[in-house]
């Protein structure tokens, strides 16, 4: 049952507030967790914050472009922007263009400016798997309609990231696309198959890379080699000990002193949590549940199938993203290379999450104008 168009309204300030409220905590804490990095290695404290700052204009046109360019649009040109995306991420590898960072082709430079093809692509991915579940809404259990062309499609997207190679965003894109085909009800025996064959492919992915197979070996045991290979996930969990119930204070922060590598990238939650503590980190926690909760009570009133699949992926996208984020930082699974959503450096990635919640307000807001019509 549809809630009233006053509600919708409401839920849609509370959530667009909840997603603003994190991108200025995001701020606050790049530059209290990379401030002793920046003057070290750039010789401003502030380097990266201005950086990230630099991307709120992008920020701001993409919300937008995607809150005001009617839904038809979107839906019209969903398969050509993700084919786009596509050609753009192979420009990761084109020499002279496509930068090597951390030894991982994730990386184009134009003009002096970098950013991420895969975080467009990851976007414009789920946006076209809104629209293909979408336009086979009466034939959702079908194999060869369905199953196996989103598959086919899915397939390429995800080699082409592990060629970067960037393993956790196609574990969370896989776990988005299980949810929507979970929700769509998809044919269950197609999800179990999936879910059964993705495990000897998950194994042989990981033993065919030394350093995933590592990363496997540190997170069982991080403590067997503390100064080594175990020296990152140590050095967060102590951080996060050392915030105990109220923290040592904003800026106050001693692993940002070289201890923990990547304290404003990957790893930006432990730092957080020994300023704020374990009541704060709580607090953070929250505000992430509740961006989801309404995020899928807004879901659940979308007045088409379009804007439902696709916001609800964005939705469970940033949410599975945040969860993988707090595990690795909290020892739960082996390290990934994915940030905290809208807290992490990193412009390309807060700019995609902000074209999303653009889009999630566009379908709101379509929603309310069908309900009061």
């Amino acid at each position: 049952m549809a809630i009233p168009s006053d509600r919708l309204k409401y839920d849609t300030r509370i959530f667009i507030s909840i997603a603003l409220a994190l991108t200025i905590i995001g701020l606050i804490f790049i530059y209290s967790s990379s401030s002793v990095f920046a003057l070290e290695k750039k010789g401003m404290a502030h380097y990266f914050l201005l950086k990230q700052l630099f991307y709120i204009i992008p920020c701001a046109v993409g919300f937008f472009a995607f809150a005001l360019i009617p839904l038809n649009i979107w839906r019209t040109y969903a398969s050509r922007f993700f084919l786009g995306a596509l050609a753009l991420t192979l420009f990761t590898f084109v020499p002279h263009i496509g930068l090597k960072v951390n030894a991982a082709n994730r990386w184009i430079s134009i003009f002096g400016i970098g950013f991420q093809p895969s975080e467009i692509l990851k976007l414009f991915f789920l946006l076209y798997v809104g629209y293909f579940l979408e336009r086979r809404i009466d034939h959702l259990k079908s194999f060869s309609l369905t199953y196996l062309p989103l598959g086919l499609v899915a397939g390429i997207t995800f080699l082409l990231l592990l060629k970067q190679p960037d393993f956790g965003s196609v574990a969370l894109l896989f776990a988005t696309m299980l949810i929507l085909f979970f929700v769509a009800e998809c044919n269950m025996r197609y999800l179990v198959w999936t879910a059964v064959g993705a495990l000897p492919v998950i194994t042989i992915l990981i033993a065919a890379k030394s350093y995933r197979l590592n990363r496997i070996l540190v997170f069982l045991n991080p403590w067997a080699d503390p100064l080594g290979k175990g020296f990152q996930i140590v050095q967060s969990l102590i951080a996060i000990g050392a915030g105990s119930w109220w923290g040592v204070g904003i800026g106050n922060s001693r692993q940002k002193f070289f201890y923990l590598p990547m304290q404003h990238t990957d790893f930006i939650f432990p730092i957080i949590a020994e300023e704020i503590g374990f009541i704060g980190s709580l607090s953070l926690i929250a505000i992430y549940a509740f961006f989801c909760f309404f995020g899928l009570r807004l879901c659940l009133n979308f007045s088409n199938y379009f804007a439902f699949f696709t916001g609800l992926s964005f939705v469970m996208f940033i949410t599975l993203q945040t969860v993988m984020n707090l595990m690795v930082a909290t020892a739960l699974v082996p390290t990934k290379g994915v940030g905290l959503p809208f807290i992490s450096y990193g412009g390309t990635a807060l700019v995609c999450q902000w074209c999303m919640m653009g889009f999630l307000i566009n379908a709101a807001n379509t929603s309310r104008k069908v309900e009061s019509a």
